[in-house]
């Protein structure tokens, strides 16, 4: 099994993704995550790393941007996949 820690990378901390785990009805989380690890992955990692009962998982792919690299070259910044994670009634977890 994988540590818990290299699945799940870190919380991302916006406005919305704090506003979502604030709400008592939505419960919801989001974790940058790694781009091969699936949702049965995800959910034993968050449930193993704060130890709380998840009961939804959803994940997406977000695509790099473009950007310049020096003068006339240009690239993309990475692709990395985003998990919603939704947990059960009257769990929470402590990020901030």
């Amino acid at each position: 099994m994988k540590n818990p820690y290299t699945i799940l990378e870190k919380p991302i901390l916006s406005e919305k993704s704090i506003r979502l785990s604030e709400q008592e009805k939505i419960r919801q989380y989001v974790f940058k995550v790694d781009l091969k690890a699936n949702k049965k992955e995800i959910k034993k990692a968050v449930e193993d790393a704060f130890g709380v009962h998840v009961s939804k998982v959803t994940t997406m792919h977000v695509k790099g941007k473009p950007r310049r690299l020096r003068s006339s070259q240009f690239g993309f910044r990475s692709e990395w996949k985003k998990a919603y994670v939704v947990l059960k009634e009257g769990e929470t977890i402590n990020l901030i």
